[in-house]
């Protein structure tokens, strides 16, 4: 094995061990040593491959943050499916769900970089919805930002409603199936797909 593909392979391990530990702890409640237990090294070698623990958090939202945007792919003239589609990728992944919820709570607007990804993401969806309303294909009485949040947060209600959410098997499949139902239903009326 090479040194480079060893240091790739301890990279992955802290990168890996910190998204389970900042999903369950948060930021604040998240340690360093533990990152390094769980990736099998030291804390010293987290602090070689990340300045921070805000700067490690910042990569592992990051990439889960593209992971989603990959999974999900907004269509603008299908908004709908796309609520769809966050439901059920966040419903199967209430790690990745917390992961992305703990930024928002914990970091203050001082800590985000004015390009970083969340916000890069945000505007690129916001610039879809703009580009879809001047082409006649999304009400133009809304604003695009409206738009975003109030798909997102009716897509991910029941994420951020484990405790009501029955427990593995038969019955939360057929529980979630109606769920997202609900959801898509429920942008559908504020946000009707368009033929392309």
């Amino acid at each position: 094995m090479s040194a480079s593909t060893r240091a790739d392979s301890v990279h992955d391990r802290i990168v890996n061990a910190a998204k389970a530990e900042f999903s369950q702890h948060g930021i604040a409640g998240a340690r360093i040593d533990r990152i390094a237990k769980g990736a099998q090294t030291s804390k010293e070698r987290v602090y070689a491959y990340f300045s921070s623990k805000v700067a490690l958090y910042r990569f592992v939202s990051a990439q889960e943050l593209a992971a989603v945007t990959e999974a999900t792919r907004m269509d603008p003239t299908d908004l709908p499916g796309y609520a769809g589609r966050l439901h059920d990728y966040f419903t199967d992944h209430p790690d990745r769900f917390r992961l992305i919820s703990w930024g928002q709570l914990e970091l203050d607007a001082g800590d985000s970089l004015p390009y970083d990804s969340f916000r890069e993401t945000v505007a690129h969806k916001v610039e879809q919805l703009r580009q879809a309303q001047e082409a006649g294909r999304l009400d133009a009485h809304w604003d695009p930002v409206d738009i975003l949040v109030f798909v997102h947060q009716i897509a991910t209600a029941w994420a951020a409603q484990p405790d009501l959410l029955p427990p593995s098997g038969e019955g939360r499949a057929t529980f979630l199936a109606a769920r997202r139902a609900a959801i898509v239903a429920a942008v559908e009326r504020l946000f009707p797909a368009t033929a392309n």
